[in-house]
């Protein structure tokens, strides 16, 4: 007999079906021996009756959550006061003829029946095998899941090409201290801080260029909104107009996934509470000044001539907005030159100022981008004024050498943007294997010591 998924049983009611999965929760009541059985479609409620099965109900008394089973027997529908309209199968229920346990599960650390797990973050990840069993975590990265699907789907309806960039590299393409260097052979290399130079080079070639990618930051802190190793969703594109150009590309993107995300994952949102941020019709979008004066005059906190914002500074601007405007984005740009990487474009009537953009949402970074330089001579220049070594970072000198347009782009972090989605309060939650200062699988004795 073929496997039937628990969300296909209502279409086999009077049928006699084979299922497969864990056992989600086990309830006795008298004679009779409740289970749900999950499985990739959901739940689905067991009953193990003596007098249909004496063997079948038997079995069932050892039954504990987790155990891997297969169960034959019937499909009823469920009285009209029982049905479960939170479920797909929740006007059926299984009627048990023959019960196999593949394999039993160990005594639980904790228990997962509950609609919320009953533990603190530390210990679900340093259980993370049996957390992500739990309904609500496994909600998390559907929606992640979701969050990159449609950020691919939408670049590729803009006429973006795909590409994988490389996880090692002779050189760092944002500069400091803050990279992971690794002995490559008997070279010196480097764990990728971003695919930012490679993208640069393929879109010298294929023009409108998106990758999906792992990035590490070696950040000694240990914050509820900073990973080690990250996903980055990035895109570039060639033969811009302007530094508005890409920010106008980014809304759309973040646009399309939040529509997409309200489409498809409504079970997910309503499971975890999580309301989507709005975006209105345009994003509002200030200069750093700008954004330093609306802080002064709200919060009188004097930031103005700060070179960036600090994370107080970007949850009052983002309250500012939302007040203001009813958004939950804000666009910032017009950093100062030297506080952002050496490609990042120069603004023309005022060269201390570049043309780099920060998208901010409900008080957290999302986004990084802007315009590029172009120009090689001028690269040249950036490199040496941020002392890069040029050797290392040939390949991409010699992709703007050959003649390159005007170009710019933008990366988003999946976990921040998933994080801040579902109003997580940390982003170890939208990390399915959290690699921090203090963990990598298990946590470090020593780090906690600190």
């Amino acid at each position: 007999m073929e496997r039937t998924l628990t969300k296909q049983t209502p279409a086999h009611v009077g049928e006699e079906v084979l299922v497969k999965g864990w056992v989600n929760v086990r309830r006795d009541h008298g004679k009779l021996i409740f289970i749900d059985i999950r499985d990739r479609g959901g739940l689905l409620q067991v009953v193990f009756n003596p007098q249909v099965s004496v063997e079948a109900h038997q079995v069932a008394t050892t039954l504990k959550n987790e155990d891997v089973i297969e169960i034959k027997g019937k499909i009823n529908a469920r009285p009209e006061k029982l049905v479960n309209p939170k479920i797909a199968s929740g006007t059926v229920e299984l009627e048990a003829t023959e019960l196999v346990i593949v394999a039993h599960a160990a005594p639980l650390p904790f228990d997962t029946s509950k609609e919320t797990l009953d533990a603190e973050l530390p210990t679900q990840l340093d259980h993370r095998a049996i957390t992500l069993r739990h309904p609500s975590v496994k909600a998390v990265f559907k929606v992640q899941a979701t969050v990159i699907d449609s950020f691919r789907e939408f670049m590729k309806s803009q006429d973006f090409f795909e590409f994988q960039a490389p996880c090692i590299t002779p050189s760092t393409a944002e500069g400091g201290a803050e990279v992971f260097e690794i002995k490559y052979f008997d070279h010196k290399a480097y764990l990728t801080q971003s695919p930012q130079l490679y993208k640069q080079i393929a879109m010298t070639a294929f023009e409108r260029v998106f990758s999906v990618n792992k990035i590490f930051r070696a950040e000694p802190s240990v914050t509820t909104r900073h990973l080690t190793e990250v996903v980055s969703l990035d895109a570039e594109m060639a033969f811009i107009n302007s530094w508005t150009d890409v920010r106008d590309m980014a809304e759309e993107t973040v646009r399309f996934v939040l529509k997409t995300l309200g489409e498809t994952c409504t079970a997910e949102l309503t499971m975890l509470d999580a309301t989507l941020p709005t975006m209105i019709e345009k994003t509002p979008t200030y200069t750093l000044a700008e954004a330093q004066e609306k802080i002064f005059a709200q919060s009188g906190r004097d930031v103005r001539g700060e070179k960036d914002l600090n994370p107080e500074d970007e949850r009052t601007l983002c309250s500012i907005v939302k007040e203001e405007t009813g958004s939950d984005f804000v666009f910032v740009y017009g950093y100062p030159t030297r506080q952002r990487p050496f490609y990042v474009y120069p603004n023309d009537e005022n060269p201390e100022i570049n043309e780099g953009m920060d998208l901010l949402c409900r008080g957290v970074e999302w986004l990084s981008g802007g315009r590029r330089i172009n120009d090689y001579a001028q690269l040249e220049k950036h490199a040496e004024i941020w002392e890069m070594d040029k050797s290392k970072i040939k390949m991409f000198l010699d992709a703007f050498k050959y003649g390159a347009p005007p170009e710019g782009g933008f990366a988003f972090g999946a976990e921040r943007m998933t994080m801040q989605i579902l109003g997580l309060k940390n982003i170890r939650e939208a990390c399915m294997f959290p690699r921090d200062l203090s963990r990598i699988d298990e946590r470090f004795a020593v780090a906690d010591e600190k």
